[in-house]
């Protein structure tokens, strides 16, 4: 398997949504409890990383196996079928990369908080049922709001938990903190999946996937994927009005253009190919700028 063929399996393109919130985590951490426990913060990277890997190569695993016969995305659209890869090959890499990863989130665990413990089990939760099972999360109606909570909420929420867990207790303002510290990403991250549902809304009916937009209709999905986009920078600006993240973050407003274009573009035309790329690029530009803002503040 080459390096080209891997990264696409796994989908590496769309790893902004996991390693941007993890950056995001430790940057609140520090800002307001200076401190970060590096050992801890590079133990997770790796279990994280692994997993959200993992979780890539199972959706592209199910979604072979549960394509129709109706038309050829099995042999001409995913990258399983595309590519001719060996499916024992694809179970090994998925099923190593869930092991290891549990593994080091359990350990990690053991040695911080069972808080850890029990959002580690909520993110694998997730992340396997929203592939895996008679009725994937990723089909239904709310596959936006699984995947954007869990990683754009959940994962900063470890990442700055591991890091204040013998100083901060666990409670709805903590908790609550650090939700709307998250609001942007899990906006961008939500909107990444509403972007992909709407391009491949026939597809996805033929093979019995009957997402959000199937049951919104696609006009009211771009709609709703043009507030998506819009609302993080909103989210932004009120948490720097509150308190909860340095005053540079403001500085996100400088990709606002660009995202604004990149809407306009995909409410012109949704198309897989041409357009969704868009879609990519506005979730690489509003957590590129959240986060790289929010670390100038800190430093």
């Amino acid at each position: 398997m080459s390096w080209k063929i891997f990264a696409e399996l796994v989908e590496l393109k769309a790893k902004t949504a996991s390693v941007f919130p993890f950056i995001l985590g430790v940057s609140y951490a520090w800002y307001h409890y200076r401190e970060v426990k590096w050992w801890a913060m590079g133990v997770f990277f790796v279990a994280m990383f692994l997993f959200n890997m993992a979780v890539d190569i199972l959706d592209n695993y199910m979604d072979y196996h549960n394509a129709t016969d109706v038309h050829d995305y099995r042999e001409e659209t995913n990258i399983i079928g595309r590519e001719n890869l060996s499916l024992p090959l694809v179970r090994r890499m998925m099923i190593s990369m869930i092991v290891v990863s549990a593994a080091i989130g359990i350990v990690l665990a053991s040695q911080t908080s069972w808080v850890i413990l029990v959002l580690g089990i909520i993110s694998y939760s997730v992340g396997i049922f929203y592939s895996a099972g008679p009725r994937p999360l990723s089909s239904l109606p709310v596959g936006e709001v699984a995947s954007g909570v869990t990683m754009g909420f959940i994962i900063p929420l470890i990442c700055v938990y591991l890091n204040v867990y013998d100083r901060q207790a666990f409670n709805w303002s903590f908790v609550g903190d650090v939700f709307l510290m998250s609001l942007p990403a899990v906006f961008a991250i939500a909107n990444l999946m509403l972007a992909n549902n709407t391009c491949d809304l026939e597809e996805d009916e033929l093979n019995e996937r009957f997402t959000l937009v199937h049951y919104i209709g696609k006009n009211n999905a771009v709609r709703l994927f043009t507030f998506l986009a819009l609302a993080p920078f909103v989210a932004a600006s009120f948490s720097v009005a509150i308190g909860l993240v340095p005053w540079t973050v403001l500085g996100i407003w400088f990709v606002f253009r660009q995202v604004l274009t990149n809407t306009y573009a995909f409410r012109a035309k949704q198309d897989k190919l041409t357009t969704f790329p868009l879609a990519i690029q506005n979730l690489a530009a509003t957590m590129i700028g959240y986060a790289l803002f929010f670390v100038i503040g800190v430093i």
